[in-house]
């Protein structure tokens, strides 16, 4: 794995500054994010110790392939989630088309279409702010490629709880914006390229 990017400070080797065990992860994406995602997810195990759930913002009008494309080129379990579904690890669950995906602290998903955020719906924000509310310390984000800034107001809620945040770099995002709004807070403890993001996780969790 390349070197971690820590603030302003490098380290390389991250076991030792995790005590807390990590019960989930929450990614988002948007353009490019189909490539991004499949790279992050074919890096880990069919026996990931943790839920990963991922919002990829999604044409509302029509129904969503992304978790079909992505269940024939990785080695996790991929489904696009249903309402009051329990989360279990080792799958990925994809956010419906114009539905905001939101984590209870039970492990449980609802969807809602309650108004756009950032002029999304699935919104990056709204998973981030119920997976920081929800898991706490025990939670991490993982903001990908895409236009916008949608998921930085996440990203902060997720640190106020605890939490960890991962960002992809910009010499590897296809499009920096959601990277580059996430890194603005100042409160993204990995800036990694895309390739080492697995890695990094399969090391935290």
């Amino acid at each position: 794995m390349g070197e971690l990017q820590i603030g302003n400070t490098s380290k390389t080797g991250i076991s030792d500054l995790f005590k807390t065990r990590f019960e989930i992860v929450a990614m988002a994406a948007s353009a490019g994010g189909l490539s991004a995602l499949q790279e992050v997810l074919s890096g880990l195990p069919s026996d990931f110790p943790a839920p990963i759930v991922v919002v990829q913002h999604l044409d509302p009008r029509h129904h969503s392939l992304l978790a079909d494309i992505l269940n024939k080129r990785i080695k996790l379990a991929v489904k696009e989630v249903e309402d009051g579904e329990k989360l279990e690890p080792g799958t990925v669950y994809t956010a419906k088309p114009d539905r905001h995906l939101l984590v209870s602290p039970h492990g449980t998903v609802s969807l809602t279409q309650s108004e756009l955020v950032h002029f999304v719906r699935p919104s990056a924000d709204l998973l981030f702010e119920s997976v920081a509310a929800s898991y706490k310390e025990r939670a991490i984000a993982v903001v990908l490629t895409g236009n916008g800034s949608d998921g930085s107001m996440g990203v902060k809620a997720i640190k106020t709880t605890g939490g960890t945040v991962i960002a992809q770099d910009e010499a590897t995002s296809e499009f920096y914006g959601m990277p580059a709004a996430a890194n603005a807070t100042g409160l993204v403890d990995f800036v990694l390229p895309l390739e080492d993001i697995s890695a990094a996780l399969m090391t935290m969790t």
